[in-house]
């Protein structure tokens, strides 16, 4: 089972991604392993979904990207709206 996960770096920006694992891919993040994370850390885990199908964690992953900085994005994970983010 799969589980989308929302990151927050200090200066208040995002990544989104999805594991099995997301406690080991926090720490993948935080080490540099990630490239599109690399060096703009530390990241904190905000927000994960409840555990589900490979696909549906695609679908879901995907909404939430085309959504991120939008209205949309904080409706579905419940994040507050914070200014500059």
């Amino acid at each position: 089972m799969y589980r989308v996960y929302v990151l927050q770096n200090c200066s208040g920006r995002y990544y989104i991604g999805l594991s099995e694992d997301v406690e080991g891919r926090l720490r993948q993040h935080n080490e540099g392993i990630s490239r599109w994370t690399r060096g703009k850390g530390p990241w904190r885990l905000v927000w994960s979904s409840e555990p589900c199908a490979l696909s549906e964690a695609r679908k879901m992953e995907n909404q939430l990207k085309r959504q991120k900085g939008g209205r949309g994005f904080y409706q579905l994970t419940g994040l507050l709206c914070e200014s500059g983010s």
